[in-house]
């Protein structure tokens, strides 16, 4: 099972090389682009936001409630919101690209 993500998720990782053709060949499909298209960028913002929101109040909620804010709280709390954007990002891109897959292999058949 792990040599299936792990070959699943190179083109992901190397986004310049990739194992998996029909990602190498079709420019539309390289990480960058997804990433930073219309629908994957408002989707990743809406879930950053909501599941940022909760992770800082989780982490941070008793600063919010009585102050006491330092630069570096302020920096954990902006992080809280760039990991949830980036997973979804991520998942995004693979999603994508899959469906673009198996759309290209039932469009074969």
């Amino acid at each position: 099972a792990f040599t299936v993500w792990a070959s699943h998720c190179t083109g992901i990782l190397m986004p310049t090389k990739t194992s998996n053709p029909d990602v190498s060949q079709n420019p539309e499909l390289r990480f960058w682009p997804l990433a930073t298209s219309k629908p994957v960028v408002r989707r990743a913002a809406r879930i950053a936001l909501v599941v940022g929101t909760i992770l800082a109040i989780i982490n941070h909620g008793d600063r919010m409630l009585f102050g006491g804010f330092s630069f570096e709280a302020l920096l954990k709390i902006l992080l809280s919101y760039c990991v949830p954007y980036s997973v979804s990002t991520y998942s995004s891109v693979l999603a994508v690209r899959e469906n673009s897959i198996t759309q290209k292999v039932k469009n074969k058949q």
